[in-house]
């Protein structure tokens, strides 16, 4: 499977409250429950106005429709080339 970055715009996303993110997360479940292929939904961050969230699939088409069944944005699905951080220093 390959990891997409998914950028939600979300007005206010600093602002959600403990009880609205597990709403969220809720959503985000029973529509990957739905979707009846491979997927993974790794984690997401809130940032400002965003939410950025780090999944699995086989292709874009599965993440914009798992968008699409769970009533969030995905304004920009990007494919990850590569990652990478201190352990990888050498």
């Amino acid at each position: 499977m390959k990891r997409f970055l998914i950028e939600r715009e979300i007005p206010g996303a600093a602002d959600l409250t403990e009880a609205d993110l597990a709403a969220i997360a809720q959503k985000s479940n029973a529509a990957m429950a739905s979707l009846g292929v491979p997927y993974t939904w790794i984690t997401s961050f809130v940032a400002g106005d965003k939410i950025y969230c780090l999944h699995e699939s086989d292709d874009e088409d599965a993440i914009r429709e798992h968008a699409r069944r769970g009533g969030f944005p995905a304004n920009v699905v990007s494919v990850v080339a590569n990652e990478f951080g201190p352990h990888t220093a050498g």
